[in-house]
This record gives C-alpha cells, sequence and structure tokens, in this order.
C-alpha cells in the first residue's frame, strides 16, 4: 500500500509517504532557506518520499514567529526556485521519484514576534501574558485574504505543486475558528469566526492554476475547553459538529487534500506529538493520543470519503512504523502517510526500507528535544542523531 501511488486532482504522487512540515526557525533573515534550511530539504530528497511538505511560510513580516521564519517574497523567489530545482534533481536521480511540493502558508497571530491575537485567552495567556493592545482590529484581518494570495501566486512562480492555507497549532486563523468572545465580524458566531480562513482559503483558490493542489492542515480540534478551544466542548471533550461544518464548507469550495493535525503544541504538545519523555508529564498516555487521531481521521474519510487525508501522529512507533502506517492505508483511517519528527531524526527511513536496509535504532525516540530547541529560540533539528543539534541542546541545558 506505502508504495503505491495516488491520483489528487491533476497531480499523480508516486507513493503515500509525505514529510511533514517542520520548522526549523533556520532560514535567512530575508526568509529565504539558508544553508542549513537547504541541507535538511536535500535530505529529504534523498528520502524518496512522494509528498514533500514544506515548513510555515509566513504571508507578512508581522505574521513570522522568529526572524528565522520561512516567508518567501518577490525578492528573495529565485533561491526558492533554486532549491526545488535541485530537490527534484536529487530525488530523481537517486530515488527514481519526482516528488510533489506544497507550501505552507501561515499568520503565526498569538506567536508572532509581537503578538497579534484574535481576542484574550486565559488558558494561552498563562505562558505568555498579552494585553487587549495585542488583539487585532476587524480593518487588519480584511487585508490578510490578498495576503494569502499574493504568496500563493509566488509559490507557484518558484514551482510548488500546491499551497496549504495553514490553520493549526493556535496560530491566527487557527484561533479566530475559537473567537466566541470576540465582537465584529470575526468573532461570535459560527460564521464570523470561520470567515476569515473561508476568505482567505477562496483568495488563495482564485489565484492558483487548474494543476495545483488545493491543501489544508487544520487542528481539527484544539483539545482546549470551549470557548477557548476549538472543536471541543465545555469539559473539553471532542466535538466534531462544527468541525464537519468547516470540512463541509471547504470540501465544497475545491479542497482536494486535509493534513489532519490536533492540539496546539505551544499548550498541550503531548496531543499531536505523542511522546516517550519530554518537558512535562501528559495527562494521557500515548496510546490515547495515537487514537485519537485515527478515530478522528477515520471519522473525516467516512464522511468525506472523496477528501484525500494524510494521516498523523505515526512518528511515534518507530520499529513498527511501516506496518502501522500499511495498517492505516488498509483499514482506510487515511489515503496518505505522514511523518514529522521521524523525517528529522532519520531521513532516510523509508527509501532504506525499500532497499530493506530500514534501522528501527535510528528512528525517532519521540523524545521532544526538537521541540524544546526551538521554544528555546535554537534553530531545531533532531538533538539525538545529529551533533550539530546535539550541541544546541547541550547549550539550553546549561
Amino acid at each position: 500500500m506505502i508504495q503505491n501511488s495516488i491520483q489528487v486532482g491533476k497531480q499523480t504522487i508516486q507513493n503515500r509517504v509525505v514529510l511533514q512540515p517542520m520548522e526549523g526557525c533556520d532560514c535567512n533573515l530575508d526568509g529565504s532557506p539558508s544553508e542549513l534550511t537547504r541541507e535538511k530539504y536535500i535530505k529529504g530528497a534523498k528520502s524518496g518520499a512522494g509528498l514533500i511538505w514544506f515548513e510555515a511560510n509566513a504571508v507578512c513580516p508581522e505574521g513570522r514567529t522568529n526572524v528565522g521564519q520561512m516567508m518567501l517574497t518577490p525578492q528573495n523567489l529565485p533561491k526558492f526556485k533554486a532549491l526545488l530545482d535541485e530537490m527534484r534533481r536529487v530525488a530523481e536521480a537517486e530515488c527514481g521519484v519526482r516528488p510533489r511540493f506544497i507550501l505552507q502558508l501561515t499568520h503565526s497571530g498569538r506567536q508572532s514576534i509581537t503578538p497579534m491575537i484574535a481576542y484574550r485567552h486565559p488558558i494561552y495567556e498563562e505562558k505568555r501574558p498579552v494585553t487587549d493592545e495585542n488583539i487585532v482590529s476587524d480593518e487588519y484581518l480584511d487585508t490578510l485574504p490578498e495576503m494569502y494570495a499574493a504568496s500563493a501566486r509566488l509559490a507557484v512562480e518558484a514551482g510548488f505543486d500546491g499551497v496549504d492555507v495553514k490553520s493549526c497549532h493556535g496560530y491566527l486563523l487557527q484561533e479566530l475558528l475559537s473567537a466566541f468572545t470576540r465582537e465584529g465580524r470575526y468573532g461570535g458566531d459560527f460564521e464570523n469566526r470561520t470567515r476569515l480562513y473561508m476568505d482567505c482559503f477562496r483568495a488563495v483558490k482564485a489565484v492558483l492554476p487548474p494543476e495545483s493542489l488545493l491543501t489544508a492542515r487544520i487542528s481539527i480540534v484544539d483539545m482546549v475547553p470551549r470557548p477557548y478551544g476549538f472543536g471541543t466542548t465545555e469539559q473539553n471533550e471532542v466535538d466534531l459538529r462544527e468541525p464537519d461544518r468547516l470540512l463541509e464548507m471547504l470540501v465544497g469550495e475545491g479542497l482536494q487534500m486535509l493534513n489532519v493535525t490536533l492540539g496546539n503544541p505551544y499548550y498541550n504538545p503531548h496531543v499531536n506529538r505523542p511522546y516517550r519523555k519530554g518537558a512535562y508529564t501528559p495527562p494521557e498516555s500515548a496510546a490515547e493520543g495515537l487514537s485519537r487521531f485515527v478515530t478522528i481521521e477515520k471519522h473525516i474519510k467516512e464522511r468525506f470519503p472523496k477528501l484525500t487525508v494524510v494521516g498523523s501522529g505515526l512518528s511515534y512507533y518507530r520499529e513498527d512504523l511501516i506496518e502501522q502506517s500499511e495498517r492505516q492505508l488498509r483499514e482506510g483511517i487515511c489515503d496518505l502517510v505522514g511523518y514529522g519528527r521521524m523525517w528529522l531524526a532519520y531521513p532516510l527511513f523509508y527509501k532504506e526500507w525499500l532497499e530493506g536496509r530500514f534501522e528501527a535504532k535510528k528512528c525517532c525516540l519521540a523524545c521532544s528535544k526538537c521541540t524544546e530547541l526551538m521554544r528555546n529560540q535554537k534553530v531545531s533539528g533532531c538533538a539525538v542523531f545529529n551533533e550539530y543539534y546535539r550541541n544546541l541542546y547541550k547549550e539550553i541545558q546549561k
């Protein structure tokens, strides 16, 4: 199953392996790929993966979460184009694969260098205090669809095969989905709370050529209690009624591929990255978190059978990685299988599996050190198997 190709819209993806968007915080100050960025993505090109989902790309300077965040602009467009051209050459030469590339468009909102929030959120603000002055105005939000469209145009020019209108992990578009307490056009009822996301989605769709992939990575549930979380009840139980309504609208507007994620890594990282060891003891077992992914992905596939679904949470499985991936594909839980932390730790896992050389000892330990690096304002990578990042991790431990 994992080796089978799949047709999505007008694009053929040569196998079911997806390298998930993993932000490295390592781009140049102008948002262009640095040598560290290039090194990571060339390793991805050598993996044999059919789809490489590029990390969070800010649609505007004020929407960057750090000075090293990726940001495609007219000025640095040639550098992105050169990287994609090199990745295609490497992938074809070493793996016989022509991977598809997705660019993830984002506005970091509350996590921007200067926080830009949708509403006052007492739960998130326990970790990062803000004031009413950080609340973005309706007039500012009105300008975002064109920013997303401009970035999408550049993505096409750079050679990306598709665009992800990102709404996840507590960033601005995702936070607006739970803006029950916000006044004005972008808060309160469901129509208002989804307004900006749908406007950005339509704006991107309008500028993409017919052959481009129109995709989204969405936190289906925040796992934060209502009225401060999307897809949950006041008791913080999963409630998929609103996520289903949102997906129904998106599918109606032409959404072709959904990359499923859950939770908010700034608040509850164990939800979207179940781990064996981390900075705190999670309130649930990894098995519960992994089961939540499967349950929600299966629900989405049953409700929207024509929507191509990318499954997540698989990096945890280590020696059972391919077996679990094959099972989920076979049982119709998802259509493609995504790996995030895994490809930072062991970028050649799929290629070596095809060659009969897969080594479980090289697999991601699910220890969350890559996340800790990011939270400590360092460039992010595998601090277990990569000496460069391991030394950075030693610095923050001091």
